[in-house]
């Protein structure tokens, strides 16, 4: 079992790149860096946990994905050519749903 030692948020152009078909990939923004160690302490590593909740080797990612890298792209050259276009409140299907707040 691995702990999380330390979390930092991404910043703006950073993504995870995942294979979904043999000839299609996907980019998520990353949302998150999180330093994880075995409970030994054994081994240390950093993931990034993307804005739909995945990162790689978790239990609950979209099916059939699997991690190809993560890449950094400058946020004034735009966002990579298979970055899901889709508002990061969308993505994940099975996350809870924020409702749009008025003021009273």
């Amino acid at each position: 079992m691995k702990r999380i030692v330390e979390i930092v948020p991404a910043r703006p152009g950073w993504y995870a790149r995942w294979q979904l078909t043999p000839d299609g990939t996907r980019c998520y923004p990353v949302s998150l860096w999180a330093l994880v160690e075995e409970s030994d302490g054994s081994g240390r590593e950093v993931v990034g946990m993307d804005c739909i909740g995945q990162w790689p080797g978790a239990d609950d990612n979209k099916a059939g994905a699997e991690f190809v890298r993560y890449l950094y792209q400058t946020p004034d050259s735009g966002v990579p050519e298979d970055a899901d276009a889709t508002p990061p409140g969308a993505l994940r299907e099975d996350g809870p749903r924020l409702q749009p707040m008025t003021a009273p």
